[in-house]
């Protein structure tokens, strides 16, 4: 089996120092290679974005025409009413599925790029180049692809069901559980099954996802199948849960601290923004909202790869390094012990 890390003298340190350890080595390399791809995401972000507003311009203009005529005759309305929600529904859907897709890319490519830079750096730690980083990281991207993709079905499964479960019981859909009426006292049923039951599935979204955080670098250095290397990340942080899970809840934790402040930060160019939007909409309020309103998140998450995802791949990477050390020598040890 091909094997590219943890061979050999050169080994980094553990845990997130020894990760950033690799990472400030080969700066140059991996940093611009996250700052082109970062670029890059970008551009094609807006792009999606800016398709959705193109695409979704005559259906806000409906919808401003509607609410004009209702306020020109003096009769309430109903904002997106007749007929002007839908249309907008699909178009915000087909822009939510793309910025999905274009997420799982950058992580894909950014897991595998630090996988290859903690392997090189495992194996020799010589020169490292952005080109060599790239050339070594697309001849395993699809299988990262994958990888990543099968991760994100089984924790959005996850998600999904204690969402679904919340709604069914919030819905008054659950026989026997009943939502709990207006500055009345929840009952025990309720807050079992409505909120202790929905929190508990949820937490184990991100309890999954430390489980299978090392499975990109398996199939990157091991060159495994999508679905074996799956099976290796469960085996490999078996015998490490709690530290793989505090680990992947350090750099979560720092991904949504860096997002909520980013978020904040961003909050002042809604109104510049805004302005540009009536300009160019002739005064639409309606897609002007939604522009406002979605501005400050949108710069957050395409702050996220070039500050945040660093650490997280990096972390991730050494990790699969440590426990791929500590299973190779156990490995050494027991075939010792059986000569």
């Amino acid at each position: 089996m091909a094997h590219e890390g943890n061979q050999s003298t050169g080994q980094p340190g553990g845990g997130i120092g020894g990760a950033l350890g690799v990472v400030n080595r080969y700066r140059r390399a991996l940093y611009g290679f996250t700052l082109r791809v970062s670029a890059l995401t970008a551009v094609l972000g807006c792009a999606i974005v800016g398709g959705g507003f193109a695409a979704a311009w005559d259906a806000f203009g409906r919808v401003r025409d509607y609410a004009d005529r209702n306020i020109a005759n003096e009769d309430s309305y109903v904002a997106y009413a007749d007929g002007g929600l839908p249309p907008l529904v699909r178009v915000g859907f087909v822009v939510s599925l793309l910025l999905l897709v274009l997420g799982l890319l950058v992580v894909s490519v950014l897991h595998t790029a630090y996988a290859v830079g903690d392997s090189h750096a495992a194996r020799d730690g010589g020169p490292l180049s952005s080109r060599e980083v790239w050339r070594r990281t697309r001849r395993r991207f699809p299988a990262a692809l994958g990888v990543n993709a099968l991760t994100g079905l089984a924790v959005g499964a996850v998600e999904v069901a204690g969402l679904v479960l919340w709604s069914l019981v919030d819905g008054s859909k659950v026989p026997g559980v009943e939502p709990t009426p207006l500055h009345e006292t929840a009952t025990w049923q309720y807050t079992l099954v409505g909120w202790v039951l929905p929190i508990a599935i949820g937490c184990l979204g991100p309890l999954l996802y430390s489980r299978l955080a090392v499975a990109t670098a398996e199939t990157v250095l091991e060159r495994r199948s999508p679905f074996v290397a799956l099976y290796r990340s469960w085996v490999l942080t078996r015998r490490a849960r709690w530290r793989t899970l505090g680990m992947g809840a350090l750099v979560t934790v720092a991904a949504v601290l860096v997002f909520l402040l980013a978020r904040y930060a961003a909050a002042p160019l809604t109104h510049p923004a805004g302005l540009g939007m009536l300009w160019l909409s002739d005064d639409n309020v309606w897609i002007t909202g939604v522009l406002v309103k979605i501005l400050p998140t949108a710069v957050a998450l395409l702050l996220l790869p070039p500050v945040v995802m660093p650490l997280v791949c990096a972390v991730f990477a050494r990790l699969h390094g440590e426990l791929g050390a500590v299973e190779e020598r156990k490995e050494s040890t027991t075939s010792a012990a059986a000569v």
